[in-house]
Parts: structure tokens; C-alpha cells; sequence
């Protein structure tokens, strides 16, 4: 199996590609530089392990949530590569990719990307079986409105726990046995979830792939987000 995969939702800019098991990857916290740095990344990855593009079974991808541009652009280089190909896609959440940052004992995580404007995206996933399962939605909230389950110790990863002077985790720190508030998805970790997708049949046409903003509205006016902010201190 040979899979080319896509990180690109946060400041870290992310390109990694399977081959029978090996991973190779390029890594960078990069803002602004994403477009720049992914095609010439996938590009010397495929030249280092002598492979043609054609030689790629899928396209892999963080599909959000995030930062809108980096959604949207990992987004497009996939299905732009696949749809060059006829090679299908496996989208995989962002969040779901930064819990495999958490410890390798950790059961219970909670991951979190700062959203800006005084929220945060959030996600409670659940390690059963070496597989990670969703608790409830994933969601964009105010730091104050993320509640956990009564009964278990949480790991907290992301960068929505250091948001806000650091709310999310202050709020939380009765019920997690840690936080990484340093730490963001790779495309290591898309891969590491997307080969079993792949394995399971769960690949998918380059058109029916959509991004996962969360937010209704992704692109708020500067007056939007000033007026948004405002109304936030004034409460």
C-alpha cells in the first residue's frame, strides 16, 4: 500500500507518504508557507522513496477543523492530485490526528485546535482496542461551555489549551491527568489513521470530500470579528 497524505490546517505544515508499512515525512511550523512547502514536500518524499505518483494507491488528508485557508488548501492539492490520478481519497478529521499525539497510555483525550476569536474546536475520542473512537461531535465553543463525562481522567492536546490565557486548561485541570498544549496533527498521524480507512473500503471519490469548518460562517468580515470580539469582553 501507498498513500501520500496532507496536514495542513494548522501554523504546522505537514506532508508524509506511506510505502508497505515504512513513513517517511516533512514537518514545519510554517504560517503562511503552506502553499509553498506542500507540492515540492510530496514531490522530494516520492523522489526519496523512488516512487512515480502513479505508483499511489490514495490520497490522504487532515480535513479540519482549523484554520480555514489550511482546510481549504489541503483540500484542494488532494483532489487535485487525485482527481490528475483517478486515485480516490481518505479524508480524516484533524482532531482525531492530534489525539495521537496524547501519551501511548492514554485512554480518554480531549484534543482542541485554538479557533481564534475566543474559541476553540474540541473533540472527546476514546482509545478501545487500539482504535479511536468519537465521543459525541466535534464542536467550536467558547472554552468555558466544553463539559467532560462524569468518571474519567482525560488527556488534554492541542493548542485550544493554550488559547484564551490558557482557559480551557485552568477549567479542566481537576479532571486531566495532563496537557501537551504545544502539540499539533501530522501528516504522520493522518497516515497512521488513514491506512486502516483504506484497508476497510472507507476511501472515497475526490468530489464527495468536504471540509469540516464547523463554523457556519468561515470567513467573518474584519468588522464581523471585531464586533464578535466585543461582544465576548462585554460580557
Amino acid at each position: 500500500m501507498k498513500l501520500l497524505a496532507f496536514e495542513t490546517a494548522t501554523e504546522a505544515c505537514s506532508v508524509a507518504l506511506y510505502v508497505d508499512g515504512q513513513v517517511l515525512e516533512r514537518f514545519e511550523i510554517a504560517p503562511r508557507r503552506h502553499a509553498e512547502l506542500s507540492l515540492p514536500w510530496a514531490e522530494a518524499l516520492l523522489a526519496e522513496a523512488g516512487l512515480a505518483r502513479g505508483q499511489l494507491d490514495a490520497i490522504a488528508l487532515g480535513r479540519g477543523p482549523g484554520a480555514f485557508t489550511g482546510v481549504r488548501l489541503a483540500i484542494a492539492i488532494a483532489q487535485g492530485i487525485a482527481l490528475a490520478l483517478d486515485r480516490p481519497l481518505i479524508p480524516v478529521s484533524t482532531l482525531q490526528a492530534l489525539a495521537l499525539r496524547a501519551p501511548a497510555d492514554a485512554t480518554h483525550v480531549l484534543s482542541s485546535i485554538d479557533a481564534r476569536m475566543g474559541e476553540v474546536y474540541v473533540a472527546r475520542q476514546l482509545r478501545v482496542d487500539g482504535k479511536w473512537q468519537l465521543q459525541g461531535e466535534e464542536v467550536v465553543c467558547a472554552p468555558e461551555s466544553v463539559e467532560l463525562p462524569d468518571g474519567s481522567r482525560w488527556f488534554g492536546v492541542g493548542t485550544g489549551f493554550g488559547a484564551t490565557e490558557g482557559l480551557l486548561a485552568t477549567r479542566l485541570a481537576n479532571r486531566l491527568d495532563g496537557v501537551d498544549a504545544q502539540a499539533l496533527p501530522r501528516a504522520s498521524d493522518v497516515l497512521a489513521l488513514a491506512v486502516p480507512m483504506f484497508e476497510r473500503g472507507e476511501a472515497m471519490a475526490p468530489e464527495r470530500v468536504e471540509p469540516a469548518y464547523l463554523r457556519n460562517n468561515v470567513a467573518l468580515t474584519l468588522v464581523e470579528q471585531q464586533a464578535a470580539r466585543a461582544a465576548k469582553q462585554s460580557v
